[in-house]
């Protein structure tokens, strides 16, 4: 029971890390009229470039490359660009307003849509590597960030995604099915954890006499806790220096703890398609024992390289990328983000954690009820047809029916508090 308590707080401390730095990002795009001139060409060239090759290149592609009957549906129609907008405005949504990683919604999201997992799993990896790219920060905080820190982590993180990649397809070429019900096990296993942990951390916050606001990351600066502190004592060269700037004589680790440490999280990237940077935060601040100031800086790295090399070199050159999905995704979050900071200034704090705890729950159950009909379809367990396609329909209706009553909340309080949001300066 403490394990899972823990691993609750440690993801939960990841998820918000990582919403803070997609604020950060949605607000460097948006506030540059450059970058949102590129973001516009590149959205109109992927939806036109569907468009002319819809029919022809996706009857005839094969099925590595994408064809329309391996990773149906893997070609371009309005009405799968918009629901992969309506799907990064939710999770937009979620990361702007909660405070905490909304990317854990995408995949279950688009598997629920009817794209594969192994599909779900790239489009989602190259959405967060284009929403890096376009609106990477990196020189703003290379005084920041230790270059022989990130390297090492970064060869981890190469290794790390590259098994987890290998993994993903292997699996497929199986059996599509053995893929898909692998994913959606991980995303159980993952959102079950992490929904309980918010669940009951929102209903102690309303016993408590004040609840402490959900919304952010606590600065850590360069205390250590005691794991941190015994790792850092173990002396296993190369031994790598670190926070030179903050402590006198820096700190030092071995190399060994911080390539394992990318390892873990390029293979959780790769796996799940949430780019890692859930997890670097509070590896690196709580476990490495690295101050906060570069860990931010480092973590900009990471996810642009994991998130990159992951998405190219184990999906988009297999054909395991949707980018018209990914585009739409990215254009969606941008604009969902942005409401949901502006909608936490008018909103109790307690309010948005029982949303979050609501939200990530009805994620696991999306996935928990779509499970024993991958299982049954494989032989694993029996279960009748029929009995598969109704658990499968409540998991996406609850699904879909949660998060749209959460963006109909967000987007409705939005408008409804539009005057005091302007008289704030939130509102332009």
């Amino acid at each position: 029971m403490n394990f899972f308590k823990q691993w609750g707080q440690f993801m939960m401390m990841g998820a918000r890390a990582h919403a803070k730095w997609e604020l950060q990002v949605s607000n460097t795009i948006l506030n540059d009229k450059k970058r949102l001139v590129i973001l516009g060409l590149i959205a109109v060239s992927v939806i036109l470039g569907g468009i002319a090759f819809a029919d022809q290149v996706g009857e005839a592609m094969p099925h590595f490359l994408g064809g329309k009957k391996a990773y149906s549906p893997a070609f371009y129609t309005p009405g799968i660009f918009v629901v992969s907008i309506l799907i990064g405005l939710g999770a937009g949504l979620i990361t702007g307003c909660i405070g905490a990683g909304g990317g854990f919604i995408i995949a279950p999201a688009l598997m629920s849509a009817g794209v594969k997992g192994i599909l779900a799993v790239g489009t989602d990896l190259f959405h967060i590597f284009a929403k890096a790219i376009m609106g990477s920060v990196i020189h703003k905080k290379l005084g920041n960030v230790s270059v022989r820190l990130a390297f090492i982590f970064m060869i981890g993180s190469i290794v790390g995604a590259t098994i987890g990649g290998v993994i993903n397809r292997v699996l497929f070429e199986i059996n599509p099915v053995l893929s898909d019900a692998f994913i959606t096990t991980i995303y159980v296993l993952m959102l079950g954890i992490l929904g309980a942990y918010a669940l009951i951390d929102f209903l102690k916050a309303r016993k408590a006499p004040v609840a402490k606001e959900f919304h952010g990351v606590k600065d850590e600066g360069v205390e250590m806790a005691s794991l941190p502190q015994k790792l850092q004592s173990i002396n296993i060269p190369p031994m790598i220096t670190f926070d030179q700037g903050l402590v006198p004589g820096g700190r030092r680790i071995s190399f060994l703890f911080l390539t394992l440490s990318g390892a873990l999280v390029g293979f959780c990237a790769a796996i799940m398609g949430v780019g890692g940077g859930f997890l670097t935060f509070p590896i690196f601040v709580y476990v490495l024992g690295v101050s906060s100031m570069t860990t931010v800086g480092t973590d900009i790295f990471q996810i642009i390289f994991t998130a990159g090399y992951a998405s190219i070199a184990q999906y988009a050159i297999f054909g395991f990328i949707f980018y018209t999905l990914a585009m739409g995704m990215l254009l969606g979050s941008l604009l969902g983000i942005q409401i949901g900071a502006m909608v936490t200034k008018v909103v109790k704090g307690i309010t948005i954690r029982g949303f979050y705890a609501m939200a990530v729950l009805a994620g696991f159950v999306n996935r928990a009820f779509a499970l024993p009909g991958k299982l049954a379809e494989m032989e694993i367990i029996p279960l009748s047809q029929q009995a598969s396609s109704v658990l499968n329909i409540i998991g996406i209706w609850a699904f879909f029916i949660v998060i749209s009553l959460f963006g109909i909340w967000v987007i409705g309080t939005f408008f409804r508090n539009i005057n005091v949001l302007k008289g704030e300066g939130g509102v332009s």
